[in-house]
């Protein structure tokens, strides 16, 4: 294929769609020189057999358009994950319905979906980045992991804002990333031991391995706790059972007059939610980001608590707890 030849691919897709959703929750996340959100418009780079390239996303009708400059391999797999694309929203509101609170979420947002991710590996070392820091402060960490460790994109008109592809395993494998970000040096021996692992495994981010082989392989690697694995497991792995119990923000969401439920409250609770927990989990977190933001202007405890809540928290590494945050 010539440089920087161009493809496009129309993906369909089950209605309804929140495409305004998945825009706004990649948008929060999106990585700095790698990925851009533009109203209406998702682009990003990436890499297939040391050829660069960028994929750009935007909705057409009831169709999702893919537009490819350079090689196309897996792209339309990879999106149809990364848009959850292959959800059935009608089953998963019904089932999820059972639960009359569940229920009310699902008629506010018909068609919300579980954004999944490009590559696996990327989420992995992004998620590490995020541990016990805000969704801004981990954004920006992933900003200078790009800048220090990944490839300049060397591809003619750039899109704007698109500088970089991100990190190999292999680029990141001996890094001193902990050095490089002034960031706890264990976070950084959690990316070289990722990184590690995918060289030694490359199936260690493949979808359809199961919940609880996934989560097991995960939560054998350094800096990987039940939190973290059920996180990769929900976006990159497609497990659409994940559950990451002990998340504040799903707690606070189903807190009513009688309390907060507990971690082991919530994880029997959900029961009634299988097999699609995790669509549960972003209906909590939309939910829960919904209350907050209608609480009086005034900073209040829980706004304040909210403006610093770490991305992911002790729930999330080796220790054990409530996590302090949903990402």
């Amino acid at each position: 294929m010539p440089v920087n030849a161009t493809t496009v691919l129309h993906l369909s897709y089950q209605a309804p769609f929140d495409w305004d959703g998945v825009q706004a929750y990649l948008a929060a996340r999106a990585i700095p020189g790698v990925e851009t959100v533009r109203p209406g418009r998702y682009a990003r780079t990436v890499s297939s057999g040391g050829e660069q390239g960028i994929v750009g996303v935007t909705r057409e009708g009831d169709a999702i358009a893919v537009t490819v400059i350079g090689p196309v391999g897996d792209a339309a797999a990879r999106i149809g994950r990364l848009f959850d694309l292959g959800a059935d929203p009608i089953a998963i509101g019904e089932a999820l319905s059972a639960d009359p609170f569940m229920a009310g979420l699902v008629a506010t947002r018909p068609g919300l979906r579980v954004p999944g991710a490009w590559d696996g590996f990327e989420l992995a070392v992004r998620a590490v980045l995020g541990q016990q820091v805000s969704v801004a402060a981990a954004t920006r960490l992933a900003g200078r992991l790009v800048e220090a460790f990944g490839k300049p994109l060397v591809l003619g008109d750039p899109e704007p804002g698109l500088t970089h592809v991100f990190p190999s395993p292999a680029d990141l494998v001996e890094a001193d990333v902990a050095l490089a970000l002034n960031m706890p040096r264990a976070r950084g021996a959690a990316i070289r031991a990722i990184a590690a692992a995918v060289i030694a495994e490359p199936d260690l981010f493949d979808p359809g391995q199961g919940l609880a082989s996934a989560t097991a392989r995960l939560k054998a690697l350094r800096g990987i706790g039940d939190w973290t694995a059920h996180y990769i497991a929900m976006r990159a792995l497609r497990e659409a059972d994940a559950l990451p119990t002990g998340d504040i923000g799903l707690l606070r969401a189903l807190e009513d007059e009688v309390g907060r439920p507990t971690a082991k409250a919530l994880e029997v609770r959900s029961a009634s939610w299988r097999p699609w927990r995790a669509y549960a989990v972003l209906h909590l977190w939309a939910h829960d980001a919904d209350r907050i933001a209608a609480l009086p202007s005034r900073p209040s405890k829980i706004q304040k608590t909210a403006k610093t809540i770490p991305e992911q928290g002790a729930g999330c590494g080796r220790g054990r707890g409530v996590a302090k945050m949903s990402l």
